[in-house]
C-alpha cells in the first residue's frame, strides 16, 4: 500500500519543454515528426509499406500499417544502439539489386531484438531518418541525469494525458497510479491530486503535474539517510558529506577530496554548491548515480594486468555462435556474430561444411539450421572483431570440410584478414608460455587441427591425415550425427589442407590424455575441448589437477549436444577449475548468461578477466571443494540490508494488475559458497516497496564468487514472474548505501527501475 510521505513544502523546479529537452528545430527531425511511409523488408519476398513517425516527446517512433485500422507499434530511440547506411545487413543484402543503398538503412537494437530494415522513397527522405536518428541516439546518451528525470516526467504526463488537452483530470490520475504499478486507494490519490491542484479547476497541468510527480516520488528512506547525517535537517554541510562518504561509503582518506566533487557534479542548486553544500536533492542525485552504484566505477575501466599468458585469463566465449535461435531449425545468421562480439564475446564457433558451388558453408551440421557462406563471417569479423575491444578473437572452427574447401577457407582467411590474422609465432621462437592479450592485441587466432606442431612446421615428410579423436572431444561430438555412430568415429581420420594446418599458431586441437600425460609432454599451444559433462566429471574427481593443467595451457567447454533447444550449463562450474573458454549460447537469455555478462563486466568489458592468483600458479593445490585449505584462505562476510526499490516495471500488462515485489540475492562460486536468501514479499507495491530486511553470508572464495540480485513478482499459486536482475564479480563490490541499476532478461537497462541497498562487506574472524 502506497503512504503518503514526508512530501516537502518546497518542490525543486523540473524544466518542462513543448518538444522535449532535445528536440531542437533540426530539418531531419522536423521530417521525422511529420512522418514518412517507409517499407518494412523481412526478406526478399516480404516487403510492406508502414507509416512511421516521431512523437512529440521526442523518444517514441510510433508506426503502423495504413490497413491495421487502430492497431500500431511504438519503439523507443533509447531502445536504438545504431543506424547502419546502405545494405548493411543480411536481409538488405538479399534485395541489393532491387533498392540502391542511398534508399536502405538498418535500426540495430540493443540486446537480443532484431534489427529493422527499411527502404525510403528517396535518398533525402533516408537521409533524414539516419541523420535524424543518431542525433536523437546522441542526445539520449549524453543526457545528464536531471535531464534523464525531467524525459521521466514528461513520458508519464504524455501517458496519463489520455484525451492530449495538455491537462489531467482526476480519473485520468487514477488511471496513471495504476500505470505506475502504485496501489493507493481513492482518498489518498485525492489528496495528492488537491494538493498538486492549486489553481482548485479539478485538473493538472504540466507544471502542477511535476509537482504532483515530485510528491510521489519523494523517497522518505533517502530522507532518513539525509536526516542521520544533516545538523540542520536542510542540508549537508562538506564536513557532514565527508563524514557520509567517510563512515558509511567506506572511503577513509579520499572523502574529504570527493566531497567537494560530489557537490560540483550532482548539487542542483547553484547556491549551494557556492556554500560547499548538498540538499536532499542533490543527495538523492549522488545515490542513484553510476558512482552510487553498487558496481566500484573504477572497476568497470581496463584495470587488469594483460601480459600474462593467455591461459591466465577467463575469456568470454560464445558456442554455435552462428545461430539466433535453437540447435534443430533456427536461423543462422551473421547478426549473431556481431550480437555477440558486441557483448565483448572474444571466441567465436564456426561450424563448417562443404558447400554445393565450391564455396565453405556454416550451419549446425544434420539438422534444417539455415545456411552461410563461410566467407561472409570472416568479412563480418574483419568489421566487427575490435569494435568493442582490441584483444585477440579466437575463432573456434569445427572443420567438416573436405580438403579442397579447406583450402578455400584458408585462403579466405588470408585474403579478407590479412594483417589481423596471426600465421606465425610472435617472435618466430617455439613459445614455453602463450603470449598474453597485450601481445596479441588486434589479432584473429585460429583454433584447429593442426599437422604435427609448431617444432615440425618444415617437415615435408608429415603426413596430411590427422585423427578425429584429436579434435573431437572428450565424450561426445559437439554435432551428434546420425551417419557415425561413436564407435565408428572412434578410428576414423580425417584429411587435413596443409595451407589451413599452417595458419593454426597457438590453438591446435588435441585429444585429452590424461592430467599425467598433460603435464609430461603437452606443449603450451594444444588445447583440447570438452563437454559439459565430461568437465564436470573432471573437475569433481580432480579438480586441482584441473587448476594446475589450466595454468599453461586453453581449455574450452562447451554444452551437452543434447541441449538442442540452445539451453546452456552453469559457468561457474567450470570457471571455479580455471578453464577460460567456456562456450555459452549468446543468443540465450537467462541466469546462465546473466552470470557470464557479471563476470565480464569489469575490466572494460574487453572479453578478458584475470584469474585469482591462486588459480595462475603451476603448482597451486587450490580445490573449489576445499578451499578453506588454501594458503592465504580469507573468507568474507556479506551482509545485504535491502532498503526499498523504485518504479519497478509491471510484468503483467492486465489493467488494475500491480506487481507484488521480492529481492532474492543468490551466490555463485565454490560449492561451499552457492546459497541464496530472500525478502518477504510486498502486496500490490512496485513503484516504492520499501523491505527493510537484511540478508546474510558468508563467502569462502571471494575472487571467484559472483553475487546476483534478482526481484521478482510473488504469486502464491504459480512460479513468481521475474521483473529485473543484476549481476557483478563479489571483489567489484561498494559497500555502504547503494542502488542496484536492474537489467531486463535480456539483459538491457531498464531506467529508472532500481533497488536500494546498504551493503556491509567485511573479512570473518
Amino acid at each position: 500500500m502506497f503512504l503518503l510521505q514526508n512530501i516537502p513544502s518546497h518542490v525543486p523546479e523540473v524544466k518542462m519543454e513543448a518538444e522535449g529537452p532535445y528536440v531542437q528545430d533540426d530539418p531531419h527531425v522536423k521530417l521525422m515528426m511529420a512522418g514518412s511511409t517507409l517499407r518494412k523488408v523481412k526478406s526478399r519476398s516480404w516487403k510492406k509499406q508502414r507509416h512511421f513517425r516521431l512523437l512529440e516527446d521526442g523518444l517514441t517512433i510510433w508506426y503502423k500499417s495504413r490497413w491495421a485500422g487502430k492497431g500500431h507499434s511504438t519503439f523507443s530511440v533509447m531502445d536504438v544502439e545504431a543506424v547502419r547506411e546502405g545494405h548493411q545487413s543480411e536481409v538488405m543484402l538479399s534485395i541489393a539489386e532491387e533498392f540502391p543503398a542511398e534508399l536502405c538503412f538498418t535500426l540495430v537494437f540493443h540486446g537480443r531484438q532484431g534489427n529493422l530494415d527499411l527502404v525510403a522513397d528517396s535518398p533525402e527522405e533516408a537521409q533524414a531518418w539516419i541523420q535524424g536518428v543518431r542525433k536523437l541516439i546522441h542526445k539520449a546518451q549524453s543526457m545528464d541525469e536531471q535531464e534523464r528525470q525531467d524525459q521521466w516526467v514528461r513520458d508519464w504526463f504524455q501517458k496519463a494525458d489520455k484525451n492530449k488537452d495538455g491537462k489531467m483530470n482526476f480519473k485520468e490520475v487514477k488511471k496513471l497510479l495504476k500505470m505506475m504499478n502504485v496501489e493507493m486507494n481513492e482518498d489518498d490519490a485525492l489528496h495528492l491530486f488537491t494538493m498538486a491542484d492549486k489553481c482548485e479547476s479539478g485538473s493538472l497541468e504540466i507544471e502542477q503535474f511535476v509537482h504532483f510527480y515530485q510528491m510521489l516520488t519523494q523517497r522518505d528512506e533517502v530522507w532518513k539517510v539525509f536526516q542521520d547525517y544533516s545538523g540542520d535537517g536542510e542540508r549537508l554541510t562538506l564536513e557532514e558529506l565527508e563524514s557520509f562518504l567517510r563512515l558509511e561509503q567506506g572511503e577513509g582518506d579520499q572523502s574529504s577530496q570527493h566531497a567537494q566533487q560530489v557537490i560540483q557534479r550532482y548539487e542542483p542548486s547553484e547556491t549551494a554548491v557556492k556554500e560547499s553544500s548538498m540538499s536532499l536533492e542533490g543527495f538523492q542525485t549522488y545515490l542513484c548515480s553510476q558512482e552510487g552504484s553498487i558496481f566500484n566505477p573504477a572497476l568497470l575501466e581496463l584495470h587488469q594486468d594483460m601480459n600474462q599468458p593467455l591461459s591466465h585469463y577467463f575469456i568470454s566465449s560464445s558456442h554455435n555462435t552462428y545461430l539466433l535461435e535453437d540447435q534443430l531449425r533456427g536461423q543462422s545468421s551473421l547478426e549473431a556474430y556481431i550480437q555477440a562480439l558486441k557483448r565483448g564475446c572474444r571466441c567465436v564457433e564456426v561450424d563448417c561444411w562443404d558447400g554445393s558451388d565450391g564455396e565453405p558453408v556454416v550451419y549446425h551440421g544434420h539438422t534444417l539450421t539455415s545456411k552461410i557462406l563461410f566467407r561472409d563471417i570472416i568479412s563480418t569479423l574483419k568489421e566487427y572483431a575490435f569494435k568493442v575491444s582490441d584483444f585477440p578473437v579466437i575463432v573456434s572452427l569445427e572443420n567438416h570440410c573436405g580438403v579442397e574447401q579447406q583450402t578455400v577457407m584458408a585462403t579466405h582467411l588470408r585474403q579478407i584478414l590479412g594483417e589481423m590474422l596471426l600465421t606465425a609465432p610472435l617472435d618466430g621462437q617455439i613459445p614455453q608460455m602463450l603470449p598474453s592479450p597485450q601481445e596479441l592485441r588486434g589479432k584473429i587466432l585460429l583454433k584447429a587441427k593442426k599437422i604435427g606442431g609448431l617444432e615440425t612446421h618444415l617437415d615435408e615428410t608429415l603426413t596430411d591425415e590427422v585423427s578425429d579423436e584429436d579434435e573431437m572431444a572428450n565424450d561426445e561430438a559437439e554435432s551428434p550425427s546420425a551417419e557415425d555412430p561413436p564407435a565408428e568415429t572412434a578410428n576414423k581420420k580425417s584429411k587435413l589442407s596443409r595451407e589451413l594446418s599452417d595458419l593454426v599458431v597457438y590453438c591446435k586441437s588435441a585429444h585429452f590424455h590424461g592430467f599425467e600425460r598433460a603435464r609430461s609432454q603437452a606443449k603450451c599451444y594444444e588445447m583440447s575441448s570438452f563437454s559439459e559433462s565430461k568437465a564436470k566429471k573432471l573437475a569433481k574427481d580432480a579438480g586441482s589437477e584441473f587448476i594446475r593443467c589450466n595454468t599453461r595451457q586453453l581449455s574450452r567447454i562447451y554444452p551437452s549436444g543434447l541441449r538442442t533447444d540452445s539451453s546452456n550449463y552453469n559457468p561457474q562450474d567450470m570457471w571455479n577449475v580455471g578453464c577460460q573458454i567456456v562456450a555459452l549460447n549468446f543468443q540465450t537469455a537467462g541466469l546462465e548468461m546473466d552470470l557470464n555478462d557479471g563476470r565480464f563486466r569489469q575490466n572494460g568489458c574487453c572479453g578478458y578477466v584475470l584469474k585469482p592468483d591462486f588459480m595462475r600458479d603451476a603448482d597451486s593445490s587450490f580445490s573449489p571443494d576445499r578451499p578453506e585449505d588454501r594458503p592465504g584462505y580469507k573468507p568474507a562476510r556479506l551482509s545485504i540490508q535491502v532498503i526499498s526499490a523504485q518504479q519497478l516495471p509491471k510484468v503483467n500488462q492486465k489493467e488494475g494488475s500491480i506487481v507484488d515485489p521480492l529481492v532474492r540475492v543468490e551466490i555463485y562460486g565454490v560449492p561451499l559458497d552457492q546459497t541464496k536468501e530472500e525478502t518477504s514479499h510486498i502486496n500490490n507495491n512496485g513503484f516504492n516497496p520499501v523491505w527493510n530486511e537484511t540478508l546474510n553470508f558468508i563467502v569462502h572464495s571471494p575472487e571467484l564468487a559472483l553475487v546476483r540480485f534478482v526481484v521478482e513478482d510473488h504469486d502464491k499459486t504459480s512460479r513468481n514472474d521475474f521483473i529485473g536482475q543484476f549481476t557483478l564479480p563479489f571483489t567489484c563490490i561498494q559497500p555502504g548505501y547503494r542502488h542496484i541499476h536492474l537489467l531486463s532478461k535480456d539483459g538491457t537497462a531498464i531506467p529508472p527501475s532500481s533497488v536500494f541497498v546498504n551493503v556491509s562487506v567485511s573479512e570473518l574472524t
